[in-house]
């Protein structure tokens, strides 16, 4: 079970590393915040789970937030009456957005194609309508369902532990508060084991039907596969990775709030996974953190900080170059991410992480033709 092969081994230290690592190398990018880097993880894994059902089985969702949502409303209710600790907290969010997952997914999956995106995209804003205005007296409406200091904590009281820092309610391990970079290291220990039954998911024979599923369904059908229970379970599992990601973010920040179950969260978690590469392990991943980057960092720059990066040039170049890129920057950084998607759409159709894989292949292909040449040179 928990076997992986020498290749996936090493694709799973090296995701390892570069998160474990990431308060080093983001430095420089002006990206090292234990807050933003959390950001980062937590919807790494909202990508990968995403990817399990669109990757596979070619099944595109626009109603993913809607797990995300019940997840984070699910891990506050849990803070609010059980105790701060991160642990009931994430097992139930996960849980129960599997079961909100399996109740969607059924309805859903009875029809294919833009049918099935369409009614994705139905039920999460449903979903987000019961949240907002409906179900007020558990989702807090617009306001977000909020820790206070005066919920019961049943578990917390019981054990006499009052989750309190400076008079507020803070999440923790075992203990051990998780504001700054505890927080972070555990929601990358969340993404590490999530990389990890990703792997085994793609990697099983579950995974290899999922790919015929999506290759050619009906010739699945003609060979004896009953396909929907299969497409269930892809759709549960992703809705549960989604429900563990809204769990998390209630944890960097305890409040749950309708927002997070909007069409365009599910929508950022499309753009994130075919900017990486669907259906590549990696891919997900490296979109997640570069929409993430654009809409935390890219945004942040504004007319100012251009000025100051182009303080060298004439006064007259310099004020052309900040009028131009101020419209790609600041408020205007959604332009520089429709143009970087619009690029990689047509340039590299399989996402960053297939386009870096195919000039790898491209380069090894060109040394073995060099040192041939040199060999027969010789």
């Amino acid at each position: 079970m928990l076997s992986l092969s020498r290749k996936d081994v090493i694709k799973l230290a090296v995701l390892a590393a570069i998160v474990l690592t990431m308060p080093i190398w983001l430095a420089p990018f002006g990206a090292a915040y234990p807050g933003l880097m959390q950001k980062f993880v937590i919807y790494a894994i909202f990508a990968v789970g995403f990817n399990i059902l669109f990757g596979l089985t070619g099944y595109l969702s626009f109603g993913h937030a809607a797990f995300l949502g019940v997840g984070s409303y699910t891990a506050v209710w849990s803070f609010k009456l059980l105790t701060m600790d991160i642990i009931p907290a994430m097992i139930f969010a996960i849980i129960f957005s599997g079961l909100f997952a399996l109740v969607i997914g059924y309805f859903c999956l009875r029809r294919s194609g833009i049918y099935f995106s369409i009614l994705t995209l139905a039920f999460a804003q449903m979903s987000y309508s019961l949240a907002y205005s409906v179900l007020t007296p558990i989702t807090n409406g617009e306001t977000g369902l909020l820790v206070a200091r005066s919920d019961p904590r049943v578990i917390d009281g019981l054990l006499g532990a009052d989750g309190m820092a400076n008079g507020l309610p803070t999440p923790s391990l075992l203990g051990v508060s998780l504001s700054g970079y505890a927080g972070f290291y555990i929601c990358a220990a969340f993404l590490i084991a999530a990389f990890f039954v990703s792997q085994k998911v793609f990697a099983s024979p579950f995974g290899m039907a999922l790919r015929g599923i999506k290759s050619n369904p009906t010739r699945m059908i003609y060979t004896g596969f009953n396909t929907k229970p299969y497409m269930l379970t892809a759709f549960v599992i992703s809705g549960m990775f989604a429900g563990l990601a809204g769990g998390l973010l209630a944890v960097t920040d305890p409040i749950a709030g309708a927002e997070r179950m909007k069409w365009t969260e599910s929508g950022n978690v499309v753009l994130m996974t075919i900017l990486g590469g669907v259906g590549t392990l990696f891919g997900p991943v490296v979109g997640a953190w570069l929409i993430k980057y654009f809409e935390n960092i890219f945004s942040a720059i504004n007319v100012n900080v251009l000025n100051d990066f182009f303080a060298v040039l004439p006064d007259g170049l310099q004020a052309v170059m900040v009028t131009i890129l101020s419209k790609f920057t600041g408020e205007g950084w959604h332009l520089t991410l429709g143009l970087v998607f619009v690029l990689i759409v047509v340039f590299l159709p399989g996402g960053l992480v297939e386009g870096a894989e195919r000039l790898i292949r491209r380069l090894r292909r060109s040394g073995r033709t060099a040192v041939k040449k040199k060999v027969v040179q010789q």
